[in-house]
């Protein structure tokens, strides 16, 4: 009985996690035809657009409109692709999530865990609320999917131990 609660808690868990992790592809998926929009566009004129409406400050504008001014359609193609890639990875990860399977808790344990670095990185070079809550948020993440995997592997374990003669 208790085995049959911590999976329905567990269940619970992982749909949400799974339900996070397809929000975020699908806003990847968006962000990957967005970049599309910007194919066979004069990038320069949309980026001093840009530049003036958000109001940037002039050493970034400097910076995003140098970035911008180096941008092929073959680029932005490419931008795309990897967006569409990422997001087929967190839809793949969220269909894992959602129906249970061992591979997809790998999965998120370890693609969640290599954001870390970068996000350490962040906090260290400049530290905000915001930076220190996702930080946060991801470690929170990773530990309780490694505490659902060891629960799941000692689960596993006293079934087939009450199960072997």
């Amino acid at each position: 009985m208790i085995h049959k609660l911590r999976i329905g808690i567990h269940r619970k868990g992982l749909h949400l996690i799974a339900a996070f992790e397809a929000f975020k592809g699908t806003l990847v998926l968006a962000a990957g035809f967005g970049i599309l929009r910007f194919v066979h566009h004069d990038l320069q004129k949309l980026g001093e657009h840009l530049v003036v409406h958000l109001g940037l400050h002039e050493r970034y504008s400097q910076i995003f409109l140098k970035i911008i001014a180096g941008l092929h359609d073959r680029d932005i193609v490419l931008l795309a692709c990897l967006a569409f890639a990422y997001s087929a990875l967190r839809y793949v990860e969220a269909y894992g999530l959602w129906k249970q399977r061992t591979w997809a808790q790998w999965l998120a344990i370890i693609s969640g865990g290599l954001y870390l670095p970068v996000e350490f990185y962040g906090l260290y070079h400049h530290m905000t609320l915001l930076k220190a809550l996702v930080t946060l948020f991801n470690i929170l993440l990773i530990v309780y999917l490694i505490w659902i995997k060891n629960a799941d592997d000692k689960a596993r374990a006293e079934i087939l131990g009450e199960n072997q003669p």
